[in-house]
Protein backbone atom coordinates (compact mmCIF):
# COMPACT_ATOMS: atom_id res chain seq x y z
CA UNK A 1 0.00 0.00 0.00
CA UNK A 2 1.34 3.40 -1.01
CA UNK A 3 1.63 6.04 1.72
CA UNK A 4 -0.93 8.78 1.06
CA UNK A 5 0.55 11.29 3.52
CA UNK A 6 1.84 13.36 0.61
CA UNK A 7 -1.47 13.20 -1.28
CA UNK A 8 -3.33 16.49 -1.47
CA UNK A 9 -7.02 16.26 -2.32
CA UNK A 10 -9.35 19.16 -3.08
CA UNK A 11 -13.09 18.88 -2.47
CA UNK A 12 -15.57 21.48 -3.79
CA UNK A 13 -18.94 21.95 -2.11
CA UNK A 14 -21.53 24.51 -1.11
CA UNK A 15 -24.87 24.52 0.67
CA UNK A 16 -27.03 21.57 -0.30
CA UNK A 17 -24.28 18.95 -0.59
CA UNK A 18 -25.37 15.38 0.10
CA UNK A 19 -24.02 14.91 3.61
CA UNK A 20 -22.76 11.33 3.19
CA UNK A 21 -21.11 12.13 -0.14
CA UNK A 22 -18.92 14.80 1.44
CA UNK A 23 -18.29 13.45 4.94
CA UNK A 24 -17.67 9.78 4.10
CA UNK A 25 -15.12 10.26 1.25
CA UNK A 26 -13.43 13.02 3.26
CA UNK A 27 -13.11 10.70 6.28
CA UNK A 28 -11.86 7.79 4.15
CA UNK A 29 -9.20 10.00 2.58
CA UNK A 30 -8.13 11.47 5.91
CA UNK A 31 -8.02 7.97 7.45
CA UNK A 32 -5.81 6.86 4.53
CA UNK A 33 -3.42 9.71 5.39
CA UNK A 34 -4.29 12.18 2.63
CA UNK A 35 -4.47 15.92 3.20
CA UNK A 36 -7.98 17.11 2.27
CA UNK A 37 -8.90 20.73 1.57
CA UNK A 38 -12.56 21.71 1.33
CA UNK A 39 -13.25 24.78 -0.82
CA UNK A 40 -16.57 26.60 -1.17
CA UNK A 41 -17.75 29.87 -2.74
CA UNK A 42 -18.10 31.33 0.77
CA UNK A 43 -15.83 31.10 3.80
CA UNK A 44 -18.58 30.54 6.37
CA UNK A 45 -20.14 27.19 7.24
CA UNK A 46 -21.99 25.28 4.53
CA UNK A 47 -24.91 22.98 5.30
CA UNK A 48 -25.56 19.58 3.83
CA UNK A 49 -28.72 17.61 3.23
CA UNK A 50 -29.61 14.11 4.32
CA UNK A 51 -32.56 12.42 2.60
CA UNK A 52 -33.95 15.82 1.57
CA UNK A 53 -33.73 17.29 5.08
CA UNK A 54 -31.27 19.86 6.41
CA UNK A 55 -28.10 18.10 7.56
CA UNK A 56 -24.84 18.90 9.29
CA UNK A 57 -22.66 21.93 8.59
CA UNK A 58 -18.94 22.15 7.94
CA UNK A 59 -16.66 25.15 7.61
CA UNK A 60 -14.59 25.14 4.41
CA UNK A 61 -10.81 25.43 4.61
CA UNK A 62 -10.69 28.03 1.84
CA UNK A 63 -12.78 29.71 -0.81
CA UNK A 64 -13.01 28.50 -4.40
CA UNK A 65 -11.63 31.83 -5.62
CA UNK A 66 -8.46 31.29 -3.55
CA UNK A 67 -7.77 27.77 -4.92
CA UNK A 68 -4.66 27.19 -6.99
CA UNK A 69 -4.86 23.68 -8.45
CA UNK A 70 -1.12 23.06 -8.72
CA UNK A 71 0.04 20.79 -5.94
CA UNK A 72 -3.24 18.89 -5.65
CA UNK A 73 -3.34 15.28 -6.77
CA UNK A 74 -7.11 14.77 -6.93
CA UNK A 75 -10.44 16.56 -7.02
CA UNK A 76 -13.48 15.04 -5.30
CA UNK A 77 -16.96 16.38 -6.06
CA UNK A 78 -19.81 15.37 -3.74
CA UNK A 79 -23.38 15.43 -5.03
CA UNK A 80 -26.70 16.48 -3.70
CA UNK A 81 -29.04 18.32 -6.05
CA UNK A 82 -28.47 21.94 -4.98
CA UNK A 83 -24.69 21.68 -4.45
CA UNK A 84 -23.51 20.90 -8.01
CA UNK A 85 -26.34 22.98 -9.49
CA UNK A 86 -24.99 26.05 -7.66
CA UNK A 87 -21.34 25.19 -8.33
CA UNK A 88 -21.83 24.77 -12.07
CA UNK A 89 -22.90 28.42 -12.14
CA UNK A 90 -19.64 29.45 -10.38
CA UNK A 91 -17.09 30.37 -13.08
CA UNK A 92 -14.07 29.50 -10.91
CA UNK A 93 -15.49 26.12 -9.83
CA UNK A 94 -15.91 25.14 -13.49
CA UNK A 95 -12.37 26.37 -14.26
CA UNK A 96 -11.01 24.24 -11.41
CA UNK A 97 -12.63 21.13 -12.91
CA UNK A 98 -11.12 21.95 -16.32
CA UNK A 99 -7.68 22.57 -14.79
CA UNK A 100 -7.67 19.15 -13.11
CA UNK A 101 -8.55 17.48 -16.43
CA UNK A 102 -5.98 19.50 -18.38
CA UNK A 103 -3.31 18.49 -15.85
CA UNK A 104 -4.41 14.82 -16.14
CA UNK A 105 -5.20 14.50 -12.43
CA UNK A 106 -7.69 12.24 -10.64
CA UNK A 107 -11.24 13.63 -10.68
CA UNK A 108 -14.03 11.86 -8.78
CA UNK A 109 -17.71 12.84 -8.94
CA UNK A 110 -20.70 11.15 -7.33
CA UNK A 111 -24.48 11.40 -7.74
CA UNK A 112 -25.44 14.81 -9.24
CA UNK A 113 -21.81 16.09 -9.23
CA UNK A 114 -21.24 15.10 -12.89
CA UNK A 115 -23.24 18.27 -13.71
CA UNK A 116 -19.97 20.08 -12.97
CA UNK A 117 -18.13 17.81 -15.41
CA UNK A 118 -20.74 18.52 -18.07
CA UNK A 119 -20.50 22.28 -17.46
CA UNK A 120 -16.71 22.07 -17.76
CA UNK A 121 -17.14 20.22 -21.09
CA UNK A 122 -14.86 17.32 -20.09
CA UNK A 123 -17.05 14.21 -20.54
CA UNK A 124 -17.23 13.90 -24.32
CA UNK A 125 -15.95 10.44 -25.25
CA UNK A 126 -15.61 9.37 -21.60
CA UNK A 127 -17.36 6.54 -19.74
CA UNK A 128 -19.29 7.72 -16.67
CA UNK A 129 -22.25 7.17 -14.37
CA UNK A 130 -24.39 9.38 -12.16
CA UNK A 131 -27.72 9.70 -10.40
CA UNK A 132 -30.39 8.54 -12.90
CA UNK A 133 -31.77 12.04 -13.59
CA UNK A 134 -28.32 13.27 -14.70
CA UNK A 135 -27.64 10.43 -17.15
CA UNK A 136 -29.41 12.04 -20.12
CA UNK A 137 -27.35 15.19 -19.52
CA UNK A 138 -24.17 13.09 -19.52
CA UNK A 139 -25.19 11.31 -22.73
CA UNK A 140 -26.10 14.63 -24.40
CA UNK A 141 -22.62 15.90 -23.44
CA UNK A 142 -21.05 12.93 -25.26
CA UNK A 143 -20.39 10.49 -22.43
CA UNK A 144 -21.00 6.75 -22.66
CA UNK A 145 -23.27 6.26 -19.66
CA UNK A 146 -23.15 3.07 -17.60
CA UNK A 147 -25.30 1.96 -14.67
CA UNK A 148 -22.58 0.66 -12.34
CA UNK A 149 -21.65 1.53 -8.74
CA UNK A 150 -18.33 2.98 -9.87
CA UNK A 151 -17.06 3.72 -13.36
CA UNK A 152 -13.36 4.41 -13.85
CA UNK A 153 -12.23 5.91 -17.16
CA UNK A 154 -8.56 6.69 -16.87
CA UNK A 155 -8.36 9.16 -13.98
CA UNK A 156 -12.09 9.94 -14.02
CA UNK A 157 -14.11 8.18 -11.31
CA UNK A 158 -17.90 8.45 -11.14
CA UNK A 159 -20.55 6.83 -8.96
CA UNK A 160 -24.35 6.89 -8.83
CA UNK A 161 -25.57 7.41 -5.27
CA UNK A 162 -24.82 7.32 -1.53
CA UNK A 163 -25.06 3.51 -1.54
CA UNK A 164 -22.04 3.44 -3.87
CA UNK A 165 -19.79 5.40 -1.48
CA UNK A 166 -17.72 2.40 -0.27
CA UNK A 167 -16.81 1.46 -3.87
CA UNK A 168 -16.30 5.16 -4.74
CA UNK A 169 -13.93 5.62 -1.78
CA UNK A 170 -11.93 2.50 -2.67
CA UNK A 171 -11.59 3.67 -6.27
CA UNK A 172 -10.44 7.18 -5.29
CA UNK A 173 -7.88 5.85 -2.81
CA UNK A 174 -6.62 3.24 -5.29
CA UNK A 175 -6.22 5.82 -8.07
CA UNK A 176 -4.36 8.14 -5.69
CA UNK A 177 -2.04 5.30 -4.68
CA UNK A 178 -1.34 4.53 -8.35
CA UNK A 179 -0.65 8.23 -9.07
CA UNK A 180 1.72 8.62 -6.13
CA UNK A 181 3.53 5.36 -6.94
CA UNK A 182 4.02 6.49 -10.56
CA UNK A 183 5.35 9.86 -9.40
CA UNK A 184 7.83 8.27 -6.96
Amino acid sequence: MVDLSKARVLMLATDGFEQSELFEPRKALLDAGAQVTLASPKSGPITGEKRGEKGESITPDTTIDAVETQGYHALVLPGGVANPDKLRMDRRAVEIVREFFEADKVVAAICHAPWLLIEADVVDGRRATSWPSVRTDLANAGASVLDEEVVIDGKLITSRKPGDIPAFNRAVIHCLQVELAAAA
